[in-house]
């Protein structure tokens, strides 16, 4: 028992002396000394931060946009705000502040602490700026502080808060807040926002108004209507009705007038000084990328970002190329706005165009074009994504099949030389089952048995929408994503084949730039650097990874070749007297019912998408582009490979000196000779229960259609550009698209449209 009691005795003895060293009277008194060092810290902090001036208005300071040569673009910055006091101001609409951001405002002692504390934790484990924080509290960051995410800041913010509600009146912090705060379209402080965006005095809003502006707050430029997305419009309205139903929690407003109330659409801005022609539009992309990017960076709010770039004091250095951005202009005015007379017709009122020019090489957009004027179209037509891409998307389809190696229902591989069946109205079939989808051809045309090749030169929907399911739509989406688009909130659905989405020229020029770029991803960037008196920001690379394989990408450029010399964009391209040897590889597009009409091309060095969109001056609906200009014949159809085309051809060409050719890692396609001679007795993706036309086309059709027996990489250069309006059919993709932004009532949604070609 000795030796037991000796051999257990060193044993008990290590607990014994950790039971000794962690008592939980030492860990109490651990604690308990460090929360007195923690107050007896804080108390020296309290002494030693006073109030400091306010600096808000010396924080507003003119932001200077440059060329990338360095020349100056513009000067931005005389800062729209009139302090008001709170008496101009409706007792109801002051509540409506209070409603949205601090409930307890009345009542508090300024400064949340569980929610600062819960920010010190996200700081410092840099998860961003995901604490809480009273009307007080954001009124000394405001005026006296800055939007900085860093711990010595949330803590001066803390002690200033105290004090500034001990100096202070709630009525003099809730005037300080409404009349710092930033609302968007340039407009500090309350009366500038009432003036920005209802034309009206401070003291002349009302409940339903104020509660919209309380609500802007939050993210003003993805809240203003006149811009928001179709997602930005649901987030305002949730955003007003919470405002609304808590003034009723509030007992600051009547159950029975909330109920009646009516969501006040503000009126359409005004651009501000300095921001005419393309200014403005250059300027807006160029503040959401650095927005965007402080986000990333700092862990900031929308809101947060938005008001440390807007009149901070930048210098703000932009991609764009000073000479081909007054190209593009010049192209856009001498192809189209010149032919536009909306005293002759009306339609030509409805016509704004977009275009936006990268390097597929460092991502740098060189040129945008945002509409006629900023100050007569306040939204940017080079980056909305209301309208349909149309055929443009084809390409997509195609680099997904390649990336995945899919094959037909057959079971053969599906590349340029592949014969599918192209007849119009075609239903596809998954596995032997058809899937209610028949999309016709422009003007109904039967093409029979054709090759991809030639299906992508002619635009062919019957062949891309089967050629959608045979890949699997799921990874055609992933691969759009992989891209370059947005393809949140989309429906991989077979109607998505004819590019029934939404998206904009900003992102079909990315996606077009990194199949330029072998399948390497590009992202658009406007702005080459930033820097204030504070920090200097330094944008993310463009140029990303791999998303695709060269080969994939590759293949896609030489099949697109066709598209320009024997395809839908053969007269205003291939044979522009402006070309001289550039290889070119493009694609066209036009939507159903003629609102929209694209062409997306590039050289090896350079990639632009134009397009065209049909909006009504007045209602902004989406409304046809058919008779625009008055110079085309029959129904005056605009097509893709018209005037979108004829635009990038006189750019391109216009600044393009190089000849230079694609270096493709490919056999198929237009642009090179395949290695092997495909057989044309390949079958097409069909099952025994269709029956495919292989009857010629009717004696009213294009005679230059080509023959199922012709071989299959190659088409006949005497093949037409496009063809007049489509005809109606009763068959309709069921996917949901965008709505328009800046009209979510339109009845006229692009959700039962097809494009044409």
């Amino acid at each position: 028992r000795a030796a037991a009691r000796r051999a257990a005795g060193p044993a008990k003895g290590g607990k014994s002396g950790i039971r000794r060293l962690f008592t939980w009277k030492k860990i109490l008194g651990t604690i308990f000394g460090l929360c007195l060092l923690g107050i007896g810290a804080f108390i020296v902090l309290y002494l030693v931060v006073d109030i400091p001036k306010g600096n808000a208005v010396a924080q507003q300071e003119s932001n200077v946009y440059k060329y990338s040569d360095g020349s100056v673009l513009a000067r931005k910055g005389t800062v729209n705000r009139e302090s008001v006091s709170l008496d101009r101001v409706p007792k109801d609409v002051q509540h409506c502040f209070v409603a949205a951001e601090n409930k307890t405002f009345y009542h508090d002692s300024g400064v949340d602490l569980r929610g600062t504390a819960r920010g010190l934790l996200n700081t410092l484990s840099g998860k961003g700026a995901q604490g809480g924080s009273t009307i007080t509290q954001q009124y000394v960051k405001n005026y006296y502080l800055n939007q900085d995410q860093t711990v010595t800041r949330k803590l001066k913010e803390l002690v200033i808060s105290l004090k500034v509600d001990q100096k202070l009146s709630k009525d003099d912090i809730l005037a300080g807040y409404i009349n710092t705060s930033y609302y968007g379209r340039g407009a500090y402080g309350i009366q500038a926002a009432a003036q920005a965006y209802y034309r009206v005095d401070a003291s002349k809003l009302t409940v339903e108004q104020g509660a919209y502006l309380a609500a802007l707050l939050q993210a003003p430029s993805q809240y203003d209507w006149a811009v928001a997305s179709p997602t930005g419009k649901q987030l305002a309205q949730a955003r007003w009705n919470y405002v609304l139903d808590n003034m009723v929690k509030q007992h600051w407003l009547d159950p029975g007038k909330r109920q009646a109330m009516k969501f006040p659409k503000p009126k359409d801005p005004k651009g501000a000084p300095g921001l005419e022609g393309q200014k403005g539009y250059l300027i807006d992309l160029a503040n959401k990328q650095l927005e965007q990017k402080l986000m990333k960076d700092e862990g900031i709010s929308q809101s947060q970002a938005e008001a440390e770039v807007v009149d901070r004091g930048w210098t703000i250095t932009l991609n764009v190329d000073k000479k081909k951005q007054a190209a593009l202009e010049s192209a856009v005015k001498d192809q189209l706005t010149s032919k536009l007379d909306a005293k002759k017709r009306k339609v030509d009122a409805d016509v704004q165009a977009g275009a936006v020019s990268v390097d597929p090489k460092t991502g740098k957009v060189l040129a945008l074009y945002g509409g006629q004027d900023y100050f007569k179209h306040y939204y940017n037509n080079a980056t909305r994504r209301d309208y349909q891409p149309a055929s443009t998307f084809k390409p997509v389809i195609l680099a997904a099949a390649l990336d995945e190696g899919a094959r037909t229902q057959d079971g053969l591989p599906i590349d340029a030389n592949t014969v599918y069946d192209g007849t119009s109205g075609r239903q596809v079939v998954d596995h032997g089952a058809k899937v209610g989808f028949g999309p016709p051809n422009e003007d109904d045309q039967n093409y029979g048995d054709i090759t991809v090749q030639t299906a992508m030169n002619k635009s062919v929907n019957s062949v891309f929408a089967q050629m959608g399911v045979d890949v699997g739509m799921e990874k055609v989406m992933s691969v759009a994503d992989k891209l370059g688009m947005d393809t949140k909130g989309m429906q991989a659905v077979p109607a998505q084949t004819l590019g029934s989405m939404g998206a904009s020229p900003l992102e079909m020029a990315g996606i077009y730039a990194t199949l330029d770029n072998h399948g390497k991803k590009v992202t658009p960037t406007i702005v080459a650097d930033a820097e204030n008196k504070t920090r200097t920001v330094k944008m993310d690379d463009p140029i990303g990874d791999q998303v695709i394989s060269r080969e994939a990408a590759d293949t896609v450029t030489s099949v697109l070749t066709g598209v320009v010399d024997d395809g839908t964009a053969r007269t205003s391209v291939r044979d522009n007297p402006l070309r001289n040897g550039q290889q070119v590889a493009g694609k066209t597009g036009t939507s159903d019912e003629n609102k929209s009409a694209w062409f997306t091309g590039y050289t090896p060095d350079l990639v632009t998408s134009v397009g065209l969109f049909g909006e009504d001056a007045k209602t902004h609906n989406h409304v046809s582009l058919a008779g625009a200009t008055g110079l085309l014949p029959g129904t005056g159809r605009i097509n893709g490979g018209g005037y979108p085309a004829q635009i990038w051809a006189a750019y391109t060409f216009g600044v393009m000196d190089a000849t230079s050719k694609f270096q493709l890692d490919t056999t198929q396609g237009a642009a090179v000779k395949p290695s092997v001679t495909p057989s044309v007795t390949r079958s097409p993706s069909q099952t025994p229960s269709q029956t495919p036309s292989s009857s010629p086309p009717s004696v009213s059709e294009s005679p230059s259609q080509t023959p199922p027996s012709q071989s299959p990489s190659q088409t006949p250069s005497r093949s037409p550009s496009q063809t007049p309006s489509q005809t109606p059919t009763s068959q309709r993709p069921t996917a949901p698209i965008t709505d328009n932004p800046l009209n979510p009532n339109d009845q006229q949604q692009l959700n039962s449209r097809q494009p044409a070609n």
